[in-house]
């Protein structure tokens, strides 16, 4: 509905506008200037990330993995996760591209999904902590499988995911999560 929305906004306005559909976003900027910071009263629905990220910090006892019953080779849901690095460059490739009366609609993924059981594992390693999970039922209209055709925005934008290793984009993630453990707000001065 949204997109319909924007298109029909295309048609009265002389904007270029492009749209782009992203899957699981994960990762922090490399360099450390920005990561992942979910207001605490939204830790509990938010991403397998930052729950990985909670667990490992001792902030949540653990994981919970919401079915493990899927017909998928580990029985997990498998998601397409793209990294945040990857994601600003589809950002740039777009804006570079948009044009005036062409709406450019674009999946940015990798094309290739991970499992939510190696998502954890890939979280225990990079985080070096033993992250307790436990298997809960399905959620209610959860697929099994969802991650991205890329192939538009390869052949039109000449863009391709090339931060694809999970356990990388996490680890970098978990040291901004470690120097930042407040996100952004002030560290906490006890004294």
């Amino acid at each position: 509905m949204a997109e319909d929305i924007i298109i029909d906004f295309s048609k009265t306005t002389s904007m270029a506008i492009m749209i782009l559909r992203y899957f699981n976003v994960i990762g922090s900027d490399p360099e450390g200037r920005l990561g992942e910071a979910p207001r605490a009263e939204l830790r509990e629905h938010g991403r397998i990330s930052g729950a990985c990220f909670d667990a490992g910090r001792g902030i949540i006892p653990g994981l919970k993995i919401r079915g493990t019953d899927y017909k998928t080779p580990d029985g997990t849901c498998i998601r397409d996760y793209i990294d945040v690095t990857d994601l600003v460059d589809a950002h740039v490739k777009a804006l570079a591209n948009a044009q005036v009366g062409k709406v450019g609609i674009y999946n940015v993924g990798t094309g290739k999904g991970k499992s939510v059981k190696e998502f954890v594992e890939a979280c225990k390693k990079a985080t070096g902590k033993d992250i307790k999970v436990e298997n809960l039922s399905r959620r209610p209209g959860d697929y099994a499988e969802v991650y991205s055709d890329p192939s538009k925005i390869r052949r039109e934008l000449n863009w391709t995911a090339q931060h694809t290793n999970l356990e990388t984009s996490l680890r970098i993630s978990w040291r901004w999560q470690k120097s930042h453990v407040n996100g952004y707000d002030p560290p906490v001065t006890v004294g």
